[in-house]
């Protein structure tokens, strides 16, 4: 293994830089390869165009006639491109992507040709009997439907045509993460465009928006291949922390070493063509870290978009002899990756809901998005907490570097100077002093104080930026489409019940419109008070505050997904027709099931590294020592420990820590028999609190050893190696 890595290093210090060229500029290469509006319009009918167009916009369904329209036009001008086979591009609950490729191609007569017609646009049948079904189905069942999903645009990859789809059981139930999406899309969508209609009758639909951030880790192939822990489970178990790590800030928006610049430029050249609107690169803040970011995008699109950039980036990094690291803490002791989910709502007629206008009503809007998103999340904060849980981002959450498993709002101290003022407003009709006061000197101001509100919280898991709020605590592995359906669907259901209150407060109360609104946001601001924080949210200060305010702290996926299949959230999911409860109860069953196999695989994986490369090298230097000391008594006879006395010290340290590793594995492997016995819940709890604890006490005298055993002997890559050698 020692001349893996050295053979590893050796590799790296001869890798020649993989030059890419940009030679058309990006808005000539954008979306080039993405069957979009532009490229509908050349190949298809004026009547296929306008039955695509209406479904995108009013979801109204394509007949079979005109499907077979598109799917012609659809097939042309993949065959133009250069496409040879196409496939239903899906998002199953593994938390990647999947695909069957079927090429464009039929014998007939004795001859061929290429055929696609709009029964294989619209649905396909791949065998789903080895994608996760949280029991929704039976082993032998295995028909699942991939369905087409037009809101989101075909795309050319390689040589395949790729159709973004809904994947369904044959029984109907979701068995992907787009369908549950799609539901809590249109959810939001009618229920804010109901609220809309008090301050613009002409908003006829509201579109979700997301832009994400993606944070990566990236290493050099050969010293990944060195490191079984790396390419087993994403992530490094073992390893010494080096002596210089991020503690000098000098690597966060530093100077793009060359290499990782022209990965990225290749992969932006991609993501051009594939329609993905990358605009910004920087390094982050730990050593060999950095971050991608597009311009906003409807959230169905966006969520896409996420999971095809991360297909895309394992495959570039590939021609650059990289290995992308996807992994919320693939080293302990530096910054994790996050992948901030920035939300906000937008309507048909170009506003930003969450965004101040330059009218006492326009604000008066933005208040009561603003607020109603608050009480939301103070009303289902542990289902946001349940949406970003897994065996990964564990890692990170609560870090320092990081959001706490405490969910909070912050909106910055002149935001929550308005919500008091407005907390004061009287009950009931309103006089003509405070509806003066209220536009001019409180809903007025808004826009003067968000231009001057630069404060920002980077421990704050949901805060207010300007115009949107951000979801920090999604990890960097997630599928987007998870904590976004909750939000949505939580969004859609508070904004239902403002409604609800405003309209009783106008028939019954007699009050004007905008006197309810206020009175309605009035009590909204005092029940969700709690959950509005604006000081350092990591620390034991903050959790002892956070208890006092009755907030939820879930330190663990096993202990936060219980919050997904309460009856509150049941009842939330089946209320909004985003998931029924079988679809609610089989995810939770999976999610259970993943984080335990996570864990179970990072426990096997610890062992044998552990055993079959630290300890057998470690026995190896320390024979060398007695060696050494034997060498030492022939030469001082009696007197040799004088001589011999630090090297007998370091046999000892060595067989101590040998004898201790050796012990906590064996203890670790009855705990994971005992795991396995059980099921469910019980099994996940198992894996966090009696097999996980013992990571990091083998780690430990793995790292010690690390310290101890000659340079030139350690088989495994080192921290320095893998994060500083470019």
């Amino acid at each position: 293994m020692s001349t893996l890595r050295f053979s590893a290093l050796q590799d790296v210090l001869h890798r020649k830089t993989v030059v890419v060229e940009e030679k058309e500029r990006r808005s000539e290469l954008f979306g080039k390869n993405v069957f979009n509006e532009q490229a509908m319009r050349q190949y298809m009918t004026k009547e296929a165009y306008k039955s695509v167009m209406d479904a995108i916009e009013f979801g109204t369904k394509i007949d079979r006639k005109t499907a077979d329209q598109i799917a012609v036009s659809m097939k042309d001008w993949a065959l133009s491109k250069g496409a040879t086979h196409y496939t239903h591009w899906f998002q199953p609950l593994t938390g990647s992507t999947a695909e069957k490729h079927d090429a464009f191609f039929e014998t007939v007569d004795g001859g061929a040709m290429e055929k696609f017609d709009g029964g294989q646009l619209v649905q396909q049948e791949p065998d789903a009997s080895s994608f996760p079904h949280g029991g929704i189905r039976n082993t032998f069942e295995a028909r699942g439907y991939t369905a087409w999903d037009p809101t989101s645009p075909a795309f050319i990859y390689g040589t395949t045509l790729c159709i973004p789809t809904v994947f369904v059981a044959y029984t109907g139930e979701a068995l992907d993460n787009k369908a549950p999406l799609l539901r809590a899309l249109q959810a939001v969508d009618t229920a804010a465009t109901a609220v809309c209609k008090y301050f613009d009758k002409t908003v006829s639909k509201v579109n979700a928006t997301l832009g994400w951030e993606q944070e990566y880790f990236l290493i050099d192939t050969a010293l990944a291949n060195a490191r079984p822990d790396i390419m087993m489970t994403g992530r490094a178990l073992l390893g010494h922390a080096p002596a210089k790590g991020q503690q000098l800030d000098d690597h966060y928006f530093g100077s793009i070493p060359t290499r990782v610049l022209n990965f990225m430029r290749d992969l932006e050249h991609e993501c051009m063509l594939l329609g993905v609107p990358v605009k910004t690169r920087h390094n982050e803040v730990a050593p060999n870290q950095f971050e991608l970011a597009p311009i906003f995008e409807e959230a169905n699109l966006a969520v896409d978009h996420n999971s095809l950039l991360m297909d895309v980036m394992e495959k570039v990094s590939q021609r650059h002899k990289f290995k992308v690291l996807f992994h919320e803490k693939p080293f302990a002791g530096i910054n994790g990756s996050g992948k901030h989910n920035n939300w906000s709502l937008s309507t048909n007629t170009g506003v930003n809901l969450l965004s101040p206008g330059k009218t006492p009503m326009k604000n008066l809007q933005f208040l009561t998005f603003f607020v109603n998103t608050i009480k939301a999340v103070h009303n289902y904060e542990e289902l946001i907490r349940a949406s970003i849980a897994s065996a990964s981002n564990d890692h990170r959450l609560g870090a320092n570097e990081a959001p706490p498993a405490i969910i909070s709002v912050f909106i910055g101290s002149q935001l929550s100077s308005v919500l008091d003022e407005l907390e004061n407003v009287t009950k009931g009709k309103l006089s003509p002093e405070e509806k003066t006061d209220l536009k001019l000197n409180i809903v007025g101001k808004i826009p003067e104080i968000l231009l001057d509100n630069t404060d920002r919280n980077r421990t704050s898991p949901f805060a207010f930026t300007g115009n949107k709020f951000e979801l920090r605590a999604v990890g960097s592995w997630s599928n987007c489409a998870g904590p976004m359906t909750v939000l949505n669907t939580i969004i859609a259901k508070q904004l239902n019940e403002f409604k609800e209150e405003v309209d009783k407060l106008i028939d019954t109360k007699k009050l004007k419109k905008d006197e309810a609104i206020f009175n309605v946001l009035r009590e909204y601001i005092k029940a969700s008070k709690n959950i509005r924080f604006e000081g350092d949210g990591y620390g034991e200060a903050w959790e002892k505050e956070a208890k006092k305010r009755g907030l939820s702290n879930n330190k663990t996926t096993p202990e936060a997904l219980k919050a997904k299949v309460s009856k509150k959230a049941i009842s939330l999911f089946e209320e909004m027709g985003v998931m029924n409860k079988v679809e609610v109860e089989a995810r939770h069953e999976i999610e259970l099931e993943e984080y335990s196999k996570k864990i179970q695989i990072e426990s096997r994986v610890l062992g044998d590294i552990a055993r079959n490369h630290v300890i057998p090298i470690a026995i190896q230097y320390q024979n060398t020592l007695i060696e050494n000391v034997r060498g030492l008594k022939e030469i001082f006879g009696n007197n040799f420990e004088k001589y011999a006395n630090e090297q007998i010290d370091l046999i000892k340290k060595i067989s101590n820590h040998i004898a201790e590793i050796n012990s906590k594995i064996e203890d670790m492997i009855e705990e994971r028999k005992k795991a396995n016995k059980l099921e469910g819940q019980k099994n996940a709890d198992a894996y966090c609190n009696k097999v996980k604890p013992y990571f990091d006490e083998i780690r430990y005298h793995c790292d010690k050893l690390e310290l101890m055993v000659d340079d030139n002997l350690w088989p495994l890559t080192k921290y320095r190696e893998l994060l500083f050698t470019r």
